[in-house]
């Protein structure tokens, strides 16, 4: 099963990536949909200078369709679902 997926990059994850938005196309296994779990692992092999950060699930938080997605929580994605990588904010 494949499923289209708009990914938005923040912060440094921007700087990391290089690009603000792309879209694309995840498979998942037989007939299961893709995971928060592998579309980390796509995205650390399609942009390896964000590998660092979005394989840390405490250095780079997912925003699933304006979701936070709990560090340690795997999600199905959809056909036509919008991921946002958010890096940590610090303030002072």
């Amino acid at each position: 099963m494949t499923v289209s997926i708009k990914v938005l990059f923040f912060a440094s994850a921007r700087e990391a990536a290089g690009v603000s938005e792309v879209d694309i196309n995840l498979n998942g296994d037989d007939d299961s949909p893709p995971t928060t779990a592998s579309f980390r692992q796509f995205m650390a092999n399609k942009y390896p200078k964000l590998a660092e950060f979005i394989l840390d699930e405490e250095s780079l938080t997912l925003a699933l369709n304006e979701e936070y997605v709990p560090a340690g929580q795997t999600i199905s994605l959809n056909d036509g679902d919008t991921i946002a990588l958010i890096p940590p904010i610090s303030g002072g």
